[in-house]
């Protein structure tokens, strides 16, 4: 994960371009190995327990390596075997561009230390950093916010991304939406969350992007916005929500959802926090509020004007 935060950052600031990014990302993804492949791949389980934990992953939000010891499939050795393996997973970026001719070591060192001092980081925070810890990543993202709700957010966030990795993309990054609205045609997902600490949460999405996630959520290939597409990216809201809700439970904060929503060509006013969610197919728009009373979801027309 931080290889494409880092990767951003190097573009923004202009030290590579973007398809040297795009070409270092991709050289990445050929030796980025998935943790449960490479507990197959050290004999330490079959398929099927691999399976079987990614399954138990849908309930609860626990890392791979937990649930497997939970049950009984790894050895807290073998967790740490496989961590190991990972731990180091930014130098692959600096390997691909180094071996592109795209940066050298020294550049990409001094561009390290750079971002380091930018986001004024601790050695531990920047470790963590490196080694894809994605709360200390959706911390950084909301520093700029001032919303007294950032705790409540960072943690609905950061649940975000570990099931976006888990279930649909593992080359996720997030940032702060600072673009002005798109006149793309896009589908708005929506649900509430309603308890003590009441949410609104949405995902705004065009056709490309809402494919791809049904997709992967419905575990086939589909190819045209029909009802099936519509139940399973919805389907994807409402079990990210679910898992939230557990994660709550577990610290004495009850909650509930209402069911779950979709919309065409809607567009959303209120207090709400918009999140761009990168993946190796685009871009789609987080929207989360803690004002869910507030928001009001306005049709347009075909030719981008609210319908009164």
């Amino acid at each position: 994960m931080f290889s494409q935060y880092f990767g951003q950052y190097l573009l923004n600031h202009k030290l590579i371009s973007r398809e040297q990014l795009t070409d270092a990302l991709e050289y990445m993804k050929s030796v980025h190995v998935k943790f449960g492949v490479m507990a197959i791949d050290e004999g330490f389980m079959t398929s099927e327990q691999v399976e079987h934990v990614h399954e138990k992953q849908k309930q609860v939000d626990k890392r791979f390596g937990e649930l497997a010891v939970e049950l009984g499939y790894l050895t807290e050795a073998n967790v740490e075997a496989l961590i190991s393996k990972q731990k180091q997973h930014h130098l692959f970026l600096a390997q691909a561009l180094v071996d592109r001719n795209y940066m050298s070591i020294e550049q990409f060192g001094a561009a390290l230390a750079n971002y380091k001092n930018e986001y004024s980081l601790s050695d531990d925070q920047f470790e963590e950093m490196k080694n894809g810890n994605i709360e200390s990543f959706v911390k950084t993202i909301l520093s700029d916010n001032q919303s007294s709700e950032n705790e409540y957010y960072e943690k609905y966030l950061s649940l975000f991304v570990k099931n976006m990795i888990r279930f649909i993309d593992d080359q996720v990054f997030l940032e702060l939406s600072t673009e002005e609205e798109s006149q793309e045609e896009k589908w708005l997902v929506h649900q509430n969350i309603v308890g003590e600490f009441p949410l609104f949460t949405a995902i705004s999405v065009n056709k490309e992007l809402l494919l791809y996630i049904a997709s992967k959520n419905a575990e086939e290939e589909l190819t045209e916005v029909d009802e099936l597409a519509e139940a399973s990216i919805s389907e994807f809201l409402n079990l990210h929500n679910g898992i939230f809700l557990v994660n709550m439970s577990n610290e004495g904060i009850e909650l509930n959802m209402n069911p779950q929503g979709i919309d065409k060509s809607v567009t959303v006013n209120g207090d709400v926090l918009s999140i761009n969610v990168h993946t190796t197919r685009g871009s789609f728009e987080l929207l989360v509020s803690n004002k869910p009373d507030s928001m009001k979801l306005e049709t347009k027309d075909e030719n981008g004007a609210v319908i009164l």
